[in-house]
């Protein structure tokens, strides 16, 4: 699974590219055949001074100090053509050597405090949201997260698949903002449903689970209010429009609550079928054969109002045939915009989409870029679940 965008590969701990490192080879070499050519009618010598803090660029202080004498050998030497640089010259032309090591040496060691703590950053954000293996227990798997910060891999989304003594359970979520100040909810609710995966042996009340797990952050939080008692006397369709409205914030604003949605899967050991809870998320797409259909699921309350309860939380059984996949994603993927304005028609491109040898997931996201011309401005979740082909 695809989850890291792409980086300049100094980022990484790689080298610098190569035309980095041959830029300032091939300035110095032009530079001293324009001279000699030139015969003293163009005077670009001094030009040569501006090579060693190019070098710093690409080289370190060891490769950055031989540019810098170079530089000076060649502005002393009659034969290169320059003119006859004074002293005063020499010496500004070594302080700015001298001045370009100490750059190459400090870019250096600010590239390798960069890379480890890229490489920490990671390592947390993996934990936290680590990638969905190709197959979780009989139920195979394939996903994608896009997080909309630029250079990050994990938002507002969420997804999980985990296999438990009641079957295999998913998770598919979308938590209020997006970027890292999401990660905390993320990785708290993520933490509650797999607990929910092994202790709670129906699908609501791992619904539940999360609702009040959002409801104990929003408590713990400064300056919240208390939602669970607004929820009690509000009316549930009222609070699901309302949730959903601050879901789609950018969650830094006014608004102090918690809010999640989230879409939850159950394959049962030995059934052909999914149970669904929908907590306010879009429904998943059911891809049977060249259809694309939504399975009618009564949409519950969102997460961190205090209504997820086995009350109002439906589980709904849909049947599975052989080679039935299911398509659960987040709004980043639906609410996402071309230039005219139109929401992406995900279930319209999907059939087209699914013969894509690279992939569903894969696909969707590529269709997608083009869609958006540069990719959506939301996080973006996609989860391919699937049975076994035979019964």
């Amino acid at each position: 699974m695809r989850r890291r965008r792409e980086e300049p590969g100094w980022l990484h701990g790689k080298p610098p590219p190569l035309w980095a490192r041959i830029a300032p080879v091939v300035a110095l070499v032009v530079l001293v055949l324009v001279q000699r050519l030139t015969q003293g009618e163009a005077e670009v010598g001094f030009f040569l001074a501006g090579l060693p803090p190019v070098a710093a660029f690409a080289y370190g202080a060891a490769g950055t100090a031989a540019f810098a004498g170079i530089v000076l050998a060649l502005l002393g030497m009659p034969w290169a053509g320059t003119a006859h640089p004074r002293g005063a010259d020499l010496a500004t032309v070594a302080a700015i050597g001298l001045l370009s090591v100490v750059i190459a040496w400090v870019r250096r060691r600010r590239d390798a405090q960069l890379v480890s703590v890229r490489t920490v950053a990671e390592a947390a954000q993996l934990a936290v949201l680590p990638p969905v293996p190709e197959r979780v227990g009989p139920v195979r798997c394939a996903g994608l997260y896009r997080a909309a910060q630029r250079g990050t891999l994990v938002g507002g989304d969420l997804y999980d698949v985990r296999v438990g003594p009641y079957g295999v359970r998913a998770l598919v979520g979308d938590v209020q903002g997006h970027g890292l100040a999401a990660v905390g909810t993320v990785a708290a609710l993520l933490g509650a449903f797999r607990e929910g995966v092994l202790d709670d042996p129906e699908l609501v009340g791992v619904a539940a689970r999360l609702d009040r797990r959002l409801l104990a952050d929003t408590a713990d939080t400064p300056g919240t209010v208390d939602t669970a008692g607004a929820a009690d006397t509000a009316d549930t369709a009222g609070a699901a429009d309302t949730a959903c409205a601050a879901d789609s914030a950018d969650g830094s604003g006014g608004q102090p609550e918690l809010f999640a949605t989230a879409l939850l899967l159950e394959f049962p050991p030995g059934l052909d079928l999914v149970r669904i809870v929908s907590c306010g998320h879009p429904p998943a797409l059911l891809l049977r054969a060249s259809t694309v259909s939504e399975p009618t699921v009564e949409p519950g309350p969102p997460l961190g109002l205090g209504l997820a309860g086995p009350d109002l939380a439906v589980v709904t059984d849909v049947p599975l045939l052989p080679g039935d996949r299911l398509l659960a994603y987040t709004d980043g993927v639906t609410e996402a915009r071309d230039a005219a304005g139109e929401f992406y028609p995900l279930a319209a491109r999907v059939p087209a989409l699914e013969r894509d040898p690279a992939g569903l997931v894969e696909a969707v996201w590529q269709d997608l870029l083009e869609f958006t011309g540069g990719g959506p401005r939301d996080d973006v979740a996609l989860l391919v679940l699937s049975l076994p082909d035979t019964p």
